[in-house]
């Protein structure tokens, strides 16, 4: 989903989070099937009056369990489950945090290391730069272990304030049911479903990104700040006083256009993709059980295949997809920290930008629009441009 966080994204837009709630999902909907199939199968009542009185009155239960937190528990329970997922979040930024810091570092091209020569897979000598583990490494040489974490509290409190703002909006704006989408659907309806969902989670992902970009411009410059071993970033509100004093409300949003076309991108083509494999590709009526007889022993075993290999298609997805809208993320980062007092965001590392899309050609004539998006086997290409110290 990079080192920009919420996305993310880009892996992180489609990561571990997405496939747990795509599991999640997926249980949810075959469990509601199972319990549909069970009560027809079920003898009627001796009174028919009895039950059509209780129906209703347990139908408006049901939407309260799975509807009032966004399908994640009663209202009663919202809160906690809203904390236990900030909490969640916050470690896995800070596990990832070190690989993240490395590739922002890598992004605005600092080399600390010279590359060494090595052999590719058809035995031609090439030069290689140095990987995480030794770039990694080399941070900690610097600044120590705890050098690793630089700039992790402000991105700590951006992924909180994204995952909060997404609570918050799901109880303003509570989705709509949306039915899962099959191959029985014809083109119109199966396309008005994906057009639904995804615009839903297009203003929710937009906006949380709009309210915690300011934070995520704030982590970016401390930890660049590595580069020229400066101090003008050492904390959230200090920095604060300093972007609002120097540069005005708007550095608080410098790089936010190319974040926002990403995750646009990223969302309409990982959803769009997924739903032509999904509804085109996937049958609902193959069984998993011997001899082709599940449909009518079985009932439910190959609607759970089906809903998995569709939370598995839009995982697999989102990789692919995410790779194609790196750029985005790459221009972003580097607008963030341009211009802004810090050597790595001026000559020699970077020009200074008129803007992104300045930025952007920039790159593409480089041939840099893609740096930083392997961190074990870097090539030093004909176009690289990096600064050594």
């Amino acid at each position: 989903m990079g080192a920009s966080d919420p996305e993310v994204a880009p892996w992180a837009r489609g990561g571990a989070a997405g496939m747990a709630g795509a599991g999640a999902g997926a249980g949810a909907r075959g469990g509601a099937a199972a319990g549909v199939e069970a009560r027809a199968r079920d003898p009627p009542p001796a009174h028919r009056a009895q039950p059509r009185q209780h129906r209703p009155a347990a139908q408006p239960s049901a939407r309260r369990m799975d509807g009032a937190s966004g399908g994640l528990g009663s209202g009663d329970s919202a809160p906690t489950t809203e904390a236990l997922f900030v909490a969640l979040g916050a470690g896995v930024t800070a596990l990832s945090h070190p690989l993240l810091y490395v590739k922002l570092l890598i992004q605005v091209g600092h080399e600390p290391m010279p590359p060494t020569l090595g052999t590719n897979v058809l035995g031609r000598k090439v030069l290689y730069l140095p990987s995480f583990f030794t770039y990694a490494k080399y941070i900690v040489q610097v600044d120590g272990k705890i050098g690793l974490f630089r700039g992790l509290s402000p991105r700590l409190m951006s992924n909180a304030l994204s995952t909060v703002t997404r609570g918050s909006m799901k109880k303003v704006f509570p989705p709509d049911e949306i039915e899962q989408v099959s191959n029985k659907d014809d083109m119109k309806t199966s396309l008005r479903k994906v057009v639904k969902e995804t615009s839903y989670e297009m203003m929710m992902q937009c906006v949380s990104r709009m309210l915690a970009h300011p934070l995520h411009v704030i982590s970016m410059r401390c930890m660049v700040q590595f580069v020229g071993r400066e101090a003008k970033y050492s904390g959230v509100l200090s920095s604060i006083g300093k972007i609002f004093k120097e540069e005005g409300l708007l550095g608080f949003f410098v790089g936010l256009i190319p974040h926002l076309l990403g995750d646009v991108v990223f969302l309409w083509g990982c959803n769009l993709l997924a739903h032509f494999i999904n509804a085109y590709l996937v049958d609902d009526s193959v069984s998993d059980s011997p001899g082709g007889l599940g449909n009518d022993q079985n009932p439910g075993s190959q609607f759970s295949q089906a809903l998995a290999i569709r939370s598995y298609t839009k995982f697999v997805m989102g990789i692919a997809v995410s790779m194609l809208t790196y750029p985005f993320l790459l221009v972003g980062d580097l607008m963030a920290v341009n211009n802004c007092g810090l050597q790595a965001g001026l000559p020699p590392y970077s020009p200074v930008f008129k803007s992104w899309i300045h930025c952007w050609k920039y790159l593409s004539v480089q041939g840099q629009l893609f740096r930083g998006s392997s961190l074990l086997f870097r090539r030093v290409s004909s176009g690289s441009c990096f600064a050594l110290e």
